[in-house]
């Protein structure tokens, strides 16, 4: 079965030679916190729960018909419905990584 995925923390790993430091001034910019920053962890972990639960659930339904308890109809449901999840989910990985390569070619 598939399992959940954990916390975020992994992705601080991902660079620690750099050093996020809040914003100076008194722009719009400066308001940004560090719980927006939590915010954005939390709503990234939502959505990676979403999608893990997705796939849990297509995989259910796709025991249970082979056990005779689900029609075809909810399994092709359920399975094109964790087809479109997990393309979604890798394009927004594919995202971040161009994001960050982005970021990394910056000259400072």
């Amino acid at each position: 079965m598939i399992e959940s995925i954990g916390g975020l923390t992994g992705l601080s790993g991902m660079a620690p030679s750099l050093q996020l430091r809040p914003p100076q001034g008194s722009g719009p910019a400066a308001k940004v916190s560090a719980a927006g920053q939590a915010d954005f962890a939390a709503a990234l972990k939502a959505a990676a729960d979403r999608a893990v639960n997705t796939l849990q659930t297509a995989e259910t339904v796709s025991m249970q018909a082979m056990l005779g308890e689900a029609n075809i109809q909810q399994v092709v449901d359920k399975v094109m419905e964790a087809e479109r999840t997990l393309s979604t989910a890798l394009a927004i990985r594919n995202k971040l990584i161009a994001a960050w390569q982005e970021i990394s070619r910056m000259q400072i």
